[in-house]
């Protein structure tokens, strides 16, 4: 009953089953005798240069230990500690007591990190007493923002000012007791960094709180930890050839180093925690830190009196949504078209089906890709476009029902300007099925034509009799301004022509061309700048009046 009673009062627990109070009985008894196989003159050496009770016990190569203690407050640690070392050496508890006020400090190591103390992005003074207490932290956030996660991907980044203090208290107490057994038999072998350690107190707490597993995966929670006095000391250490910093986004989740008018976000990496090789520590650890005497390390410690800042982040990894669309009017263009501030068209393809898309999603915003595109005043028919909307760090996942709800909004529109089918949730390889076959593909086209003399039986059978014609076309006069000035080779794989009834000079031309040829342009000649066109091969003078895209032969967003 008495181990009952004192496992729950160590966890925090008030009631417990026989079966945990059991099992949590023995999870203490192994660590307490853990703990007493420690070296009271190590553990006295370690508090009197400010570690923090968990700095301590990782350094001793009893992370394993504390990972299976998440809920467990650093002042029950303290307690631990004390009351093993105490039974050891009797003068243990009086020098104890002296330092434990540094624990409502901070440690001069990790700098607070592994105590859960922080200031948060208000400039608040935070401290979370538990692993559990700090992951209830970050599943709030995480349960506030998104609606729907499968796993998670735990990213920390510290400020390297806490790798050097790694480096220096390893050094330092290699240097001391590398002659000792202890040294040479556990701690030499089982340090761990502070980086390390943290993700490992962290992880399973996160785990159970989010109900899924972290592994490689698209969502993912960062944590970056950053000093104002560590950045002063970055900055020199980068303009004397140290280490390489990377940008990060304005969510930090990208690789190099992002400045702002205010700060200097960096993202500098813990070092291995499996190096054992002192020379090789010695090589990447500041100068100053390589003095190994406890003076010098005290007072490198003691050069930053504050802890961290933390800003936590989420970010999902972009989704993406394929499919078909089709566009009826002649007066939208497939993208936002503004010149000189007036906007051009009634709509845009882009902002129909992104505009529906996005607020469904809750993402942060959407980019819109397309295979090839059409002037505004050029429908899409038939079968319609291949596209891919990009949303940008999605709260809600794709799901079957919730992609029939685009679908079906899109196309309930009261404009009835765009219409898409054959929706669907892909990956990043929705990309290669943008890709694949896209230099390739080839189009059909509908066009209604002028010439500027009656159509012949002899014109109609000209034209259609043409197979694989190739055609030589300069960049068109009406985007000269924006694409370079180059001559493309063109296919125009066959033609069919139709007259329009009540009218002799007018004629329905149906042609399919490899992708990228310019239609208008083979029609009118472009002042023969497209040879042949046509025009040339009629000898008369031709004009293209309107123009529908009826088919894009592309094996993507098909019918399935």
């Amino acid at each position: 009953m008495a181990g009952e009673v004192a496992a729950a009062e160590l966890i925090g627990v008030k009631h417990l089953s026989s079966a945990e109070a059991a099992a949590e009985e023995e999870k203490l008894r192994l660590l307490r005798e853990a703990v007493h196989a420690l070296p009271v003159s190590a553990v006295k050496d370690l508090w009197s240069i400010g570690a923090c009770v968990r700095c301590i016990f990782r350094l001793f190569g009893l992370h394993e230990l504390m990972c299976s203690h998440p809920s467990l407050s650093i002042s029950k640690w303290c307690d631990i500690l004390e009351d093993v070392m105490r039974k050891k050496d009797g003068e243990f508890n009086e020098q104890s007591h002296q330092e434990r006020s540094r624990e409502t400090n901070f440690c001069k190591i990790c700098l607070g990190i592994l105590q859960f103390l922080y200031y948060d992005d208000t400039g608040t003074l935070l401290k979370k007493y538990s692993a559990d207490d700090f992951a209830v932290v970050i599943s709030e956030l995480v349960k506030q923002q998104y609606q729907q996660i499968d796993s998670f991907s735990l990213e920390v980044s510290l400020p390297s000012v806490v790798t050097e203090n790694d480096q220096a208290v390893w050094l330092y107490m290699k240097n001391k007791y590398r002659h000792e057994l202890w040294f040479q038999e556990k701690a030499e072998c089982q340090f761990i960094s502070t980086k390390d350690i943290f993700k490992l107190l962290v992880i399973n707490p996160l785990q159970r709180l989010l109900g899924v597993k972290s592994t490689q995966s698209s969502f993912r929670v960062r944590l970056t930890y950053s000093h104002s006095d560590a950045l002063t000391r970055d900055d020199v250490q980068e303009g004397n050839g140290g280490n390489k910093r990377r940008k990060t986004d304005k969510a930090g989740f990208t690789g190099d180093l992002k400045t702002t008018g205010e700060s200097v976000t960096p993202h500098v990496e813990s070092f291995d925690s499996n190096i054992v090789d002192g020379d090789g520590l010695t090589k990447v650890c500041p100068k100053e830190a390589q003095d190994l005497s406890c003076n010098n390390l005290m007072a490198k410690l003691d050069k930053i009196g504050k802890p961290c800042s933390l800003a936590i982040h989420c970010c999902r990894s972009s989704t993406y949504i394929g499919g078909r669309y089709l566009k009826y009017s002649r007066n939208v263009s497939q993208t936002r078209w503004v010149i000189d501030d007036e906007r051009m068209g009634e709509a845009s393809v882009e902002e129909i089906i992104g505009g529906a898309i996005l607020p469904i999603f809750q993402g942060d915003n959407y980019k819109f890709h397309a295979a090839g595109r059409e002037d505004i005043d050029v429908r899409m028919l038939g079968t319609g476009r291949p596209f891919l909307v990009e949303i940008q760090n999605a709260r809600q996942v794709p799901s079957e029902a919730l992609i029939k709800e685009i679908e079906k909004k899109i196309n309930s529109l009261e404009s009835q300007y765009v219409r898409v089918k054959n929706l669907r949730a892909v990956g990043s390889q929705g990309w290669d099925l943008m890709r694949e076959g896209e230099a390739e593909k080839q189009k059909q086209y509908a066009a209604l034509v002028w010439i500027s003399r009656p159509v012949s039986d002899e014109d109609l059978q000209t034209i259609s009799s043409l197979k694989e014609l190739k055609v030589a076309q300069k960049t068109p006069i009406r985007v000269l301004h924006r694409r370079s000035p180059l001559e493309r080779e063109k296919i125009i794989h066959w033609m069919q022509v139709e007259r329009v009834s009540g009218s002799s000079q007018y004629l329905l031309l149906h042609l399919c061309t490899q992708a990228g040829t310019y239609i208008k342009e083979f029609v009118h000649g472009d002042f023969g700048r497209t040879q042949p066109s046509i025009g040339s091969i009629l000898g008369c003078r031709t004009e293209i009046l309107q123009l529908d895209v009826t088919d894009v032969k592309m094996d993507c967003f098909q019918e399935e």
